[in-house]
């Protein structure tokens, strides 16, 4: 079913719901890993993501009859916000399954599209299989978020786009999770030439779609575990599975602290806000033993909560080492606070957080602790203010920090 008539066809249904996303050249990127590197901007679409891609084209195949008899999915929240959207553009029902777990935001933007949102279970796959009862009892049209080849063809013309705009493009990397997004991508991007590498990127905790490709059929994981919420997949999709068999060069699986520096680098370089499924082909990028390449990472979406994104900053900046917290003990006597204060102050680091503990010995003019949260440039600089403490003779230690 995927072929290439079928992706000019959805290239152009697709335009009726989507923004246009150009590449974006990264010169951060570029140089880093000595490649010319563009970004795909899919957080850029109007719900969010790519998912309304596949979304709206499937709904589009659909008979009336099956539209009006109300649609339903399950999803962790870009492909529920992309079903919302496009039956909202087609005046019919729509009801959500999404887990438990899901971030507020996308739980929110879904329902201000009409949709009805049911939250049940802890993973996607759990949600899933109370989407498909919810079909069966009340009759509605099921649309699956991945493991359909019309969804999956819509998800292609990401690589349309990326062709038209790049035609030279040699790799193009792609997050996993049920593996839609990655079979229409690789599909099309092969049938237009075979020469580009398409590599799918998953969390480390949720790498349904390796373990699969390992064993040579479609595997369930006995759990997930990951900060990628969007690509939390215990089974890959078994109908798109055999695209993916024969058009997938690579698999790359990313740990979650990637995820956090990635997010970290997009932010700072790019002013871009991005959630952490689609961080993984940034994160992806450091993997790759290639050079002058060009390389198109797809941001497939950026629906991120405040409080994820807040603790995902924390995290950064601490595994950076521009935020740290170091314990020094001083004797218990007026202007020792104020002569390490001083010496923090020469080297020039920022206190953001003071911890004056005096019971630390029982001989209080012995020692006491102080604990220091401080910010600094980065590793080097974090290095120069813990010798600084050393040669005033702190006797500093550098502990987890507690924000």
């Amino acid at each position: 079913m995927l072929t290439l008539e079928s992706f000019e066809q959805a290239s152009e249904i697709v335009k009726q719901v989507t923004q246009e996303t150009k590449l974006i050249k990264s010169s951060y990127f570029s140089e880093l890993t000595g490649n010319k590197v563009y970004l795909k901007p899919e957080n850029m679409q109007r719900t969010g993501a790519y998912k309304v891609r596949g979304a709206y084209y499937k709904i589009s195949t659909l008979s009336d009859e099956e539209r009006n008899k109300g649609l339903i999915t399950a999803s962790a929240g870009n492909h529920a916000q992309g079903v919302a959207y496009a039956a909202h553009k087609y005046g019919v029902k729509a009801v959500i399954v999404m887990p438990t777990t899901t971030p507020l935001i996308k739980v929110e933007r879904t329902k201000s599209y009409g949709a009805e949102v049911i939250l049940h279970g802890d993973v996607y796959d759990e949600a899933c299989a109370h989407a498909l009862e919810l079909a069966e009892k009340e009759g509605y049209t099921f649309i699956h978020p991945f493991d359909d080849p019309a969804v999956a063809t819509g998800q292609g013309t990401i690589a349309m786009e990326i062709v038209q705009e790049l035609p030279l493009v040699d790799y193009i990397l792609v997050p996993i999770g049920g593996g839609g997004l990655a079979t229409g991508v690789s599909t099309l991007a092969k049938l237009l030439n075979p020469h580009i590498k398409v590599i799918g990127v998953e969390p480390a905790g949720a790498a349904c779609m390796k373990a699969s490709l390992k064993k040579g059929e479609v595997v369930t994981l006995p759990h997930v575990n990951t900060i990628a919420d969007g690509t939390a997949v215990q089974t890959p999709g078994k109908k798109i599975f055999p695209y993916i068999q024969k058009n997938l060069d690579d698999i790359i699986t990313i740990e979650d602290d990637e995820l956090i520096v990635a997010f970290l680098d997009m932010v700072e370089n790019h002013k871009m806000i991005v959630e952490n499924s689609g961080l993984l082909t940034v994160a992806a990028l450091r993997h790759l033993d290639v050079k002058g390449k060009k390389i198109v990472s797809i941001l497939s979406g950026g629906n991120m909560d405040v409080i994820t994104m807040s603790s995902v900053v924390q995290h950064g900046l601490i595994q950076r080492d521009r935020i740290f917290t170091v314990s020094v003990l001083i004797p218990d006597k007026p202007g020792e606070l104020v002569r390490v204060a001083s010496v923090i102050a020469r080297a020039q680091g920022n206190v953001i957080k003071l911890d004056h503990n005096q019971f630390v010995s029982t001989n209080r003019n012995a020692a006491v602790e102080l604990k220091i949260t401080l910010e600094a440039f980065g590793t080097d600089h974090k290095n120069e203010i813990v010798k600084a403490l050393e040669d005033a003779g702190c006797r500093p230690k550098v502990i987890r920090p507690s924000l």
